[in-house]
């Protein structure tokens, strides 16, 4: 399948729908009337799980009057067995009122998690029966991942990525030719650790600014573009806090790409963040 792409809308291989780039998960609190408005901003891409929450009766209204324009990802937070995936896809279906989850993600396939004869089969079967039209993982074991990558069941790839971590460049990306699967990045601001001003950086002026201007601190549509740059990664979840952050996240597909400079910039202050701020989330 050719992949149609612009920056800010791709077509998703396996699945075939146009989405936007950036798809909405609505565990940062978000309100109920917010999902609509982000459906009109054109967000057609949702990540559906247990904390949905106050969210789920506005998507539902979406589906219900456009199920084709919208793409749903569901996440099994804490599905570990095939009698849970089989489980959690049943119970989306009840609470969305649609047939066809179109992609299920198995939860983080670390280093020791199991993925097992038994649970493959039960994703494609789930594939093959209708219920669901994609299966993927999300999973923080990049090594693993590019293994996976290359040779799995698995249609689709939820990866952290961000300039903070941008080591899937190496362990995933380059496997991802073979079968050519969806991957959706998460945590382009590194849980807001690169927004955070950083004592003693040693950088040189934004690209453009003039010698001896003050250093710029990163926003979040900057981490969303430096993510976007990337050619392997089809699209990126936000999880906004309210309507303004949703906007201000968004206003990165309208800004466009980063330049070669500023991604250079962006990449060196990430690893400045990485070697003073040791700690890492999921």
């Amino acid at each position: 399948m050719t992949v149609e792409r612009t920056y800010d809308r791709v077509t998703l291989p396996h699945l075939g729908n146009q989405v936007l780039r950036m798809g909405v998960a609505a565990n940062g609190g978000l309100e109920s009337e917010d999902i609509t408005y982000a459906a009109e901003r054109g967000v057609n891409l949702w990540l559906y799980g247990r904390s949905f929450g106050k969210a789920t009766a506005p998507l539902k209204d979406l589906l219900a009057r456009e199920r084709e324009k919208h793409v749903v990802v569901m996440l099994g937070t804490f599905v570990l067995t095939a009698r849970g995936a089989r489980r959690t896809v049943e119970k989306a279906r009840r609470e969305l009122g649609i047939d066809t989850v179109d992609l299920f993600l198995m939860p983080w396939l670390g280093r020791t998690s199991r993925f097992s004869p038994a649970i493959q089969d039960a994703l494609a079967d789930m594939r093959e029966a209708g219920l669901v039209r994609g299966v993927g993982t999300s999973i923080h074991d990049r090594e693993r991942a590019g293994r996976l990558a290359a040779d799995s069941i698995l249609d689709a790839f939820m990866l952290r990525y961000n300039a903070k971590h941008p080591g899937a460049e190496t362990d995933v990306f380059p496997h991802l030719a073979k079968r050519d699967p969806i991957v959706i990045s998460y945590t382009a601001t590194s849980w807001r650790q690169l927004l955070k001003p950083l004592q003693g950086a040693q950088m040189p002026p934004w690209p453009g600014a003039h010698v001896g201007a003050a250093m710029p601190p990163l926003t979040a549509p900057m981490c969303y573009r430096f993510v976007l740059n990337s050619p392997h990664v089809h699209a990126t979840w936000t999880a906004p806090g309210n309507r303004q952050e949703l906007d201000e996240n968004l206003a990165a597909l309208d800004a466009g790409p980063l330049s070669a400079e500023e991604e250079v910039w962006v990449r060196e202050y990430g690893k400045q963040v990485k070697s003073k701020r040791k700690r890492d989330y999921v």
